[in-house]
C-alpha cells in the first residue's frame, strides 16, 4: 500500500514535537495500529500530559520553530532514548526535532520516516527539505499533488471528517489563539471586537497575546479538561490555524473559524498557515480567513454547522 509507514505496528518510537506534530502523529497512529511499548518522546506541556497518559513517555526540553541550539542539545538525549532498548520503527511528524531524531535512528538501524504535516499542501517544510537530504530516512506527504521522487503518499489526518448541518442555540464564543511562544494575535482579537458579536459570556485563550480591554472570561493557558468543555458549550469556536487545536476541533465535532496568521504582521515565522485554510475551505470542514478577516457574518455561518468522524461516533455537543 503506497501509504504504509515501514516498521509500523511493531515498538515505535514516536518523535515530535507538542501542538499540531503530536495531534497528527496521535491520529496516524491510529491508523498503523498502537503498539503497548511504543515510546513517545516530545516535550512536557498540559497537552502530552493529557494527550499521552497511560503510555510511556520521555520528556524533552521545549524546542522552538528553527530552533538550531535547541535541535542540537536534543540529540543527545534521544541518542540515549534510542539506544536503551529494540525499536522496530522510529517516526515523526515534526518539527525541528525530527531533524534530530530520524538521522540517528536511521544510523542505528532502525527503520525511520518521516510524514510531513497536513498543512504543507504546497511542497515540504524546512525540516522535510532537511531531511530530503538524508537517503536512510522514509518520506511520506499527506497531499497527493506533491507526492513524488522520495516521497510516497500516506493518508491524510483529515480524511474522514466531513460538515453537517446543526441547529443554532445561541452566541456564545471560544476563542483560541494557541500555545506558540513569541508570537501575538492581536489582528484576530480586534477584529472579534469589530465584529460586535463579543460580550460577557465569550471565553478567551489568549496564550502569548495578553490583553485587559476583553469582556468575558479571560486566560492565558487553560487545562485540557476545561478547554475540551469551553469548546463543547461555545456556539462558534474561533482558533488560529494550528493544526493540532483544528484537529481538536474536529474530533469534537465542532466546526471552526480558522483564523490565519501572516509572518509580515509578526504573527508567526512564515504564512504556512494559508496552506491549511485553503484545505480547510476546500474540504468544507470549517471556515478558514485571514486575522483581520473575521467577521459577524463568517461567525453567524460557523454557528449552524458541526463535524461527523466517519471513523468514529460523533460527539454529542451541549446545548
Amino acid at each position: 500500500m503506497a501509504w504504509r509507514i515501514p516498521g509500523s505496528g511493531g515498538k515505535a518510537a514516536l518523535v515530535c514535537s507538542t501542538g499540531g506534530h503530536l495531534a497528527e502523529l496521535l491520529r496516524l497512529e491510529a491508523s498503523f495500529g498502537r503498539h503497548p511499548d511504543s515510546l513517545w518522546i516530545t516535550f512536557d506541556t498540559p497537552q502530552s500530559r493529557q494527550l499521552l497518559e497511560g503510555r510511556r513517555v520521555a520528556m524533552l526540553p521545549y524546542i522552538g520553530p528553527r530552533d538550531l541550539r535547541g535541535t542540537l542539545a536534543a540529540v543527545g538525549p534521544i541518542h540515549r532514548f534510542l539506544r536503551s532498548e529494540p525499536f522496530d520503527a522510529a517516526i515523526s511528524t515534526g518539527a525541528a526535532v525530527a531533524t534530530a531524531a530520524l538521522p540517528l535512528a536511521a544510523s542505528l538501524g532502525i527503520a525511520s520516516t518521516y510524514v510531513e504535516s497536513v498543512c504543507r499542501v504546497e511542497g515540504p517544510s524546512t525540516t522535510g527539505r532537511l531531511l530530503q537530504n538524508v537517503p536512510a530516512v522514509h518520506l511520506r506527504t499527506q497531499t497527493p499533488a506533491w507526492a513524488g521522487g522520495r516521497w510516497h503518499e500516506c493518508q491524510s489526518v483529515l480524511s474522514t471528517y466531513r460538515p453537517t448541518p446543526r441547529r443554532r442555540t445561541g452566541r456564545r464564543l471560544f476563542v483560541t489563539l494557541g500555545t506558540i511562544r513569541g508570537y501575538r494575535f492581536d489582528s484576530l482579537v480586534d477584529a472579534l471586537l469589530a465584529s460586535g458579536l463579543v460580550d460577557d459570556t465569550t471565553v478567551w485563550q489568549l496564550g502569548e497575546t495578553s490583553r485587559d480591554d476583553l469582556p468575558g472570561r479571560v486566560y492565558d493557558e487553560m487545562p485540557p479538561e476545561q478547554f475540551v468543555e469551553e469548546a463543547l458549550n461555545a456556539d462558534v469556536v474561533i482558533s488560529h490555524a494550528g493544526v493540532g487545536t483544528l484537529l481538536e476541533m474536529l474530533s469534537l465535532g465542532v466546526f471552526p473559524v480558522i483564523a490565519t496568521r501572516a509572518a509580515a504582521r509578526g504573527e508567526h515565522v512564515d504564512d504556512h498557515q494559508a496552506e491549511i485554510a485553503a484545505l480547510v475551505n476546500e474540504l468544507g470542514i470549517g471556515i478558514a480567513v485571514d486575522g483581520p478577516d473575521v467577521t459577524a457574518a463568517v461567525l453567524d455561518v460557523a454557528a449552524t454547522r458541526a463535524i461527523v468522524d466517519d471513523l468514529a461516533a460523533p460527539v454529542r455537543r451541549a446545548a
